[in-house]
């Protein structure tokens, strides 16, 4: 999960050498700049000037200016989520720096060393698009629990027993972690974690089952009832982030899988099998709630000339382009580049009267703002059939979209045919 915006982060280093590295790394990953300071005063320059826009910091342990770790204390003050960086490895020092709230403390032994720090800080941008639900019975343990989660910078939600659990995820679809307790009123972690896979995949929601010491048997219990890990209370802090960053990691390595087989690699949008696969379960859903649900076939005109007049370079940014403007109108609904210059667009809750509106509406948009590409402004124009046929297949209302969609073209192109004027005027 990539953010669209690069992240300015603060770097604290005094070893040319390291900063050099570092540089390095940083100038091949695109989600992330920096800022470089070599001293602590120069960090409290950079941290007033840009306090407000930096993400995190990497910090030196011992500075010329600052021999103690002052520049942790900086940092954590300015609410900046810390990765410290340290030439030797201290048990001592390392617990008395995650009792400040620091992310992690990386000891400096090579180039995969600063890999290691950069790659936290995508994880934790990663983070802020994550929730997860902690649950538990006791509100010490929930408040410990959430504390090193939000630290982390993840979105976090609580419940105090399965039941209430059961409500907020149903709620709420991003949650993708639940971390459980196991003895709790109402419905025990073990029976949650029962209702949640019978509902949710290990690919789509993550759990990881919690039991306090002696309880020796339980961890076995919430693997083969469906958690994908355990921890035993009390545990250290890097034990629960290694297991909660390895279980978002692998279940974002999943759905990056599905989005490259889903997602049309030229447009960003879905693709025609993705369509198919979820457009099916959206009809049905509609047909069980009485509801009404239109389907579109767009098709951009003359697509061709200008592939022939402005090369295909051009005619991929007219598509790009097109699919923008699709997206951003049409977001609530289930859209897909279909192959070539057609789309497919699925609408439920709306009839073919409203969906004839809508794409008219954004026809006209598309119309009035030329696509830039390299060397000109196109304009583009299409031409879509809509339908809201009652209880036929996906397959069926989308040959009757593409019925309409010929009859848009033969009579004269930009502009959307549907049931409501099929047999006269076209509502342009």
């Amino acid at each position: 999960m990539e953010s669209s915006v690069r992240k300015k982060i603060l770097i604290v280093e005094d070893s040319k050498t390291v900063t050099k590295v570092l540089q390095h790394l940083i100038k091949n990953q695109p989600r992330i700049e920096a800022i470089f300071c070599t001293n602590m005063a120069e960090a409290v320059v950079v941290l007033d000037q840009f306090d407000h826009q930096l993400f995190a910091a990497i910090v030196d342990l011992n500075l010329p200016d600052a021999a103690d770790g002052e520049v942790v204390d900086l940092t954590l003050s300015h609410n900046l989520p810390t990765i410290v960086l340290t030439g030797s490895y201290d048990n001592e020092r390392r617990e008395a720096l995650q009792s400040k709230g620091v992310v992690d403390f990386i000891t400096k032994e090579g180039r995969h060393s600063y890999q290691l720090a950069l790659s936290l800080v995508l994880r934790i941008d990663n983070n802020t698009q994550q929730t997860v639900l902690v649950v538990d019975d006791s509100a010490t343990i929930r408040s410990m629990i959430s504390s090193l989660l939000r630290r982390h910078l993840f979105n976090v939600e609580q419940a105090e027993h399965g039941k209430q659990a059961l409500a907020l995820i149903a709620n709420n679809p991003n949650i993708r972690l639940v971390i459980t307790g196991y003895q709790m009123p109402e419905l025990d972690g073990l029976t949650l974690v029962q209702h949640l896979r019978r509902k949710y995949d290990y690919d789509d929601l993550c759990i990881i089952g919690l039991s306090s010491a002696g309880e020796t048997s339980l961890s076995a219990k919430f693997i083969k009832f469906g958690a994908n890990d355990f921890l035993h209370k009390p545990f250290c802090h890097e034990e629960f982030y290694c297991r909660v960053n390895h279980n978002m990691e692998s279940i974002e390595r999943i759905q990056l899988m599905r989005d490259n087989a889903n997602i049309d690699a030229m447009t960003g949008l879905f693709n025609r099998r993705y369509f198919f696969d979820k457009g099916r379960q959206l009809l049905e859903q509609s047909h069980k709630q009485q509801l009404p649900v239109s389907v579109a076939v767009i098709d951009v005109d003359h697509f061709k000339q200008v592939n022939d007049n402005y090369g295909h370079q051009a005619g991929d940014m007219v598509l790009q382009g097109l699919a923008r403007v699709l997206k951003k109108g049409l977001s609530r609904f289930l859209l897909a580049r279909a192959g070539g210059e057609e789309f497919f667009v699925l609408m439920p809750g709306i009839d073919s009267e409203r969906a004839h509106i809508l794409l008219d509406t954004l026809r006209q948009v598309l119309a009035d703002k030329p696509v830039k590409t390299t060397d000109n402004d196109i304009t583009v124009h299409f031409s879509a059939g809509v339908t809201d046929e009652w209880d036929i297949s996906l397959e069926q209302q989308l040959n009757r979209a593409d019925q309409f969609l010929y009859q848009a073209k033969h009579r004269g192109r930009n502009q959307i045919v549907s049931d409501r004027c099929a047999a006269g005027s076209t509502m342009v």
